[in-house]
């Protein structure tokens, strides 16, 4: 019975498809010519907008041909670089990096919906309770930095990782050096 129920429907449906069929009509050398002229057209535009759009991508532009390129991923802006260093057992700013801190906060108040993450580094001299402060100290040095030149203390997060995160595992000066930082995390971009 599900044999014959089985074959009655591929009958029923090879029939319906058969009624649904309509006779193609022919179409005359002109009207295919035309045809092809068309779609051949139509891809060569396609094909010319597309390349329109790869070459103002790969200048930096948008569709609007405004510059696109996020200032946080030019290399050549002061906001490609997200590290301070801190001289030993120090937690003041600087002067080397308030240039760099100035174009942060300036980028921040200009997107306010921004986010900033400083992380507070020390190298591993010191116990580890006084290094969680002092990579906190420093933390907090780059945010009042920041605070004064117009970055909003919403838009700004401090936390300390102390010795924990090192970067480089020596035991030397420029070692110690690379370690004693606070680094700029951007969690959230414009």
């Amino acid at each position: 019975m599900n044999a014959m129920l089985r074959w009655g429907l591929i009958v029923l449906m090879i029939g319906l498809l058969a009624a649904c069929a309509q006779p193609k009509r022919d179409l005359s050398e002109a009207e295919r010519q035309a045809a092809q002229a068309a779609a051949a057209e139509a891809e060569a535009e396609a094909e010319a907008a597309e390349r329109a759009r790869r070459d103002a991508e790969a200048r930096g532009l948008g569709a609007d041909g405004d510059l696109s390129v996020d200032p946080l991923d030019d290399p050549d802006s002061l906001l490609a670089e997200r590290l301070v260093y801190f001289d030993l057992d120090r937690d003041a700013v600087r002067s080397e990096f308030i240039p760099m801190l100035e174009a942060h906060a300036r980028y921040l108040s200009q997107n306010p919906d921004a986010r900033l993450r400083l992380e507070g580094h020390a190298d591993e001299r010191g116990t580890r309770e006084y290094n969680l402060a002092l990579g906190e100290r420093r933390a907090q040095s780059v945010r009042r930095v920041m605070n004064l030149n117009g970055a909003r203390d919403t838009q700004l997060e401090v936390i300390s990782y102390g010795e924990e995160m090192p970067v480089a595992f020596t035991q030397t000066e420029d070692a110690w050096a690379r370690n004693r930082r606070v680094e700029l995390v951007y969690e959230v971009r414009r």
